[in-house]
């Protein structure tokens, strides 16, 4: 499977249209029960609202999507959202726009625009993660080299899972596996040798753009 984008954590972002507030929240979802239980949550949380109206992809190819206009005019809500999130190129995520009506009526364009506009301003201030195969290693240093360590990690877009000094420094690691042989050469050299190596699995991880 090709890597893809997502959205890490939670976003919340609100706003004000024609006197109506509009609540955006979003979510890093696996799977259909992860993304009801999401929206769920956020009906839950805003019950007083008058509308919850959501749409959310929640594999990982794009295939499995749902949305909900929630009592808004048909195609108003629901799918303009999705729209965002495809156009976005997103998957896994999930986006509730909640609205509490303020007695101006937006009219079916008016309407469109907000909900897909909230929905997009919130999705440009999400953070975004790129999942794709990485290899987790475990990676043992003198003391003497355990900052070098760290600040090559840094600038080469690791994500320390671990660390933890014994006799030495270990640092567990996630890094891209297309990148791994090029970065543990390129640590051996800037070690000057002095660090083991020891491979533990490969799997999907959120690097964070």
């Amino acid at each position: 499977m090709n890597p893809y984008l997502s959205v890490g954590g939670n976003c919340v972002t609100e706003k004000t249209i024609e006197k109506s507030r509009f609540i955006t929240s979003s979510r890093h979802v696996e799977g259909e029960e992860q993304a009801k239980a999401f929206v769920a949550e956020i009906a839950s949380k805003y019950s007083d609202a008058t509308h919850n109206c959501f749409a959310y992809i929640c594999d990982a190819l794009g295939n499995f999507m749902r949305f909900s206009d929630d009592g808004e005019p048909q195609g108003t809500a629901g799918m303009p959202i999705l729209e965002v999130i495809k156009n976005k190129k997103l998957m896994q995520t999930a986006v509730v726009v909640t609205r509490y009506f303020g007695g101006i009526k937006l009219g079916a364009g008016g309407l469109l625009r907000a909900y897909s506009g909230c929905a997009s301003e919130n999705l440009d201030r999400a953070v975004k993660v790129s999942f794709e195969v990485c290899s987790e290693s475990l990676y043992r240093v003198e003391y003497s080299g355990a900052e070098t360590a760290l600040r090559f990690f840094s600038d080469n877009g690791a994500d320390i899972l671990e660390t933890v000094y014994a006799d030495g420094a270990m640092f567990r690691v996630a890094v891209r596996k297309s990148g791994e042989e090029n970065f543990n050469k390129s640590l051996i050299d800037r070690l000057n040798g002095r660090v083991s190596i020891e491979k533990l699995k490969e799997y999907y991880f959120p690097f964070r753009l």
